[in-house]
């Protein structure tokens, strides 16, 4: 395909094929082009990495918090800062390079191991010869950026949990190999198809340790009322995923007057025990990322971006965005700090109290907490409610939400459920039905959410539980129905994961991925039963007759 950049790694690609001239998302080809040498210079040093530990030599912490900060970076809409992704490019050739020195032997490396420049302009030069088209074949280009996207969700699971503290070396190992093996022109399309079931069940692994690193750090998520109103303080406005940048925000706004509020994927943080205490932690505004635009405006107070996801902001409000992490943003304010490092958040804080209080756009409360350990706690409820009739089916509706129009069918799909059937959901797509008056079955809510789409993890620990607990054989017995919307990366180590527990039959919309050539399509068809979503009609009653 002719154009001046590829990437089709969202949903929203251009025309479901790719976009070529200008990322859907706000990317230009020369942003896209630095992605894509950071994503080939991060396999090169991940292909070292693999080789060093071979020879048993040892790879430390950095070069795999590099290594998933770097993946985390080039996940849609995160970060649209060419010169911070430059840098990112020349602190991974140093990184490789010292690698490369204590090697006993480099035969056998790949162009993108022993490949480096030391400058942008030279970068720019070499992206078109390494991006996504580079693979000439339909069907393993496919399978190798479906485990490469899989790689992407899976970093920023462990980004957030080298942040708690939380490392897994067997999982960076795994992540590391896979990388280097979308390398590998040896790979048949049968390898690189148990590639990415591997990377299904490895994600599994990470998402668990992002649970423990959460859940350990702040206590399980419990039910709690968010209230979705405003008060009368100036107010910053916190974005993305990050719990330890919220945690270190809350306890420098302490005593200042300034309210904190949550946005989209921020909003479970309120489920967690540990931030009940901070009185100046008000609710959430607005809904989720693609709202942004106009909910930023109206919110009047500065706004931290923690991760993904940032909508190139309109000039109106700009000088009110702040960055961190792997967030980035040409002309928008970034506050440093690495891993393990205290942030200073004192600027963002100084400039909240010469700004207005929030504008309300709503108000009211809406209910969440319903994480694995919560729902366990009412198994014996929820058990007996399916053994009497009461709950006939789960439908988990997980994922993303974004901007298409198409996207209207989850709202009118969740109001159409039978009366007795209950939502289980983590991630952003729970804007389209966590307002809506669906009510409750013998006290139990019917939309339980999980949290934020790091909680997807959630959701497989229940529908385990749930499975020991009726004695079934496999997983695919139990009276849940997948119906499943993506956006971006971190959706495809979801999906990855269910795939490798095994689960059947899930339904993935408002359309299939791009990246999908239409054989590795049919095999994920015929060998697991994916499918798209249709009419809200039809769909209703292909799952309940």
């Amino acid at each position: 395909m002719e154009g001046k950049m590829f990437c089709y790694q969202c949903q929203e690609t251009a025309g479901n094929k790719g976009c070529t001239m200008m990322g859907v998302c706000g990317k230009n080809p020369e942003i896209s082009a630095f992605q894509d040498v950071l994503v080939y210079a991060t396999k090169g040093l991940s292909e070292v990495a693999t080789k060093a530990r071979a020879e048993g030599k040892p790879v430390g912490k950095d070069v795999n918090h590099l290594i998933t900060t770097n993946m985390f970076c080039t996940i849609t809409n995160a970060n649209f800062d060419g010169d911070a992704i430059a840098d990112r490019v020349l602190a991974t050739f140093k990184a490789k390079q010292e690698l490369l020195a204590g090697l006993s032997d480099r035969s056998g490396l790949s162009d993108a191991a022993l490949w480096e420049v030391g400058s942008k302009a030279g970068m720019l030069e070499r992206a078109p010869e390494i991006g996504v088209l580079a693979t000439a074949d339909d069907d393993v280009r496919s399978l190798r950026w479906l485990v490469t996207y899989g790689i992407k969700g899976m970093s920023a699971y462990a980004k957030h949990a080298n942040v708690l503290g939380h490392d897994d070396e067997s999982s960076d190992a795994f992540l590391q190999e896979a990388l280097a093996k979308t390398l590998d022109d040896s790979l048949s399309v049968d390898d690189l198809v148990k590639l990415v079931l591997d990377t299904g069940s490895h994600g599994v692994e990470v998402m668990a340790l992002l649970d423990g690193a959460n859940t350990g750090t702040y206590g399980n998520p419990e039910i709690t009322k968010v209230n979705i109103g405003v008060r009368n303080n100036p107010a910053i406005l916190i974005s993305g995923h990050d719990l330890k940048d919220l945690e270190m925000l809350l306890e420098q706004t302490q005593g200042t007057g300034v309210d904190v509020y949550t946005h989209s994927e921020m909003l479970p943080s309120h489920y967690y025990p540990a931030f009940k205490k901070y009185d100046n932690f008000v609710g959430n505004y607005g809904n989720a990322w693609w709202r942004q635009k106009e909910e930023f405006e109206t919110f009047n107070g500065p706004v931290l971006l923690t991760t993904n996801c940032l909508v190139p902001p309109k000039d109106s409000y700009k000088e009110r965005i702040y960055t961190t992490g792997a967030v980035g943003f040409p002309g928008c304010k970034h506050i440093p700090g690495g891993i393990g490092e205290r942030k200073d958040f004192s600027q963002i804080i100084e400039h909240a109290k010469r700004c207005a209080p929030p504008t309300q756009i709503e108000s009211g409360e809406i209910v969440g907490g319903f994480a694995h350990a919560q729902v366990l706690a009412l198994a014996d409820k929820i058990v007996e409610a399916v053994k009497s009739g009461a709950i006939r089916k789960f439908v988990v509706m997980a994922g993303c939400d974004g901007r298409m129009r198409s996207r209207s069918y989850y709202t009118e799909f969740a109001e159409a459920l039978p009366k007795d059937t209950v939502i289980m959901t983590a991630g952003c797509a729970k804007y389209r039905y966590n307002k809506l008056p669906l009510g409750d079955i013998g006290g139990i809510p019917r939309v339980l959410d999980a949290g934020q789409c790091n909680d997807s993890y959630s959701l497989a620990v229940i529908a385990l539980k749930l499975k020991e607990v009726f004695g079934l054989d496999d997983i695919n017995d139990l009276p849940i129905v997948f119906n499943i919307a993506w956006y971006e990366q971190k959706a495809v180590i979801v999906l990855l994961a269910l795939l490798s527990l095994g689960v059947k039959n899930i339904h993935l919309g408002p359309t299939l991925p791009a990246f999908l050539s239409p054989n590795v399509a049919k095999v994920l068809v015929e060998k697991f039963g994916i499918a798209g979503i249709g009419t809200v009609e039809d769909d209703i009653k292909l799952f309940f007759g």
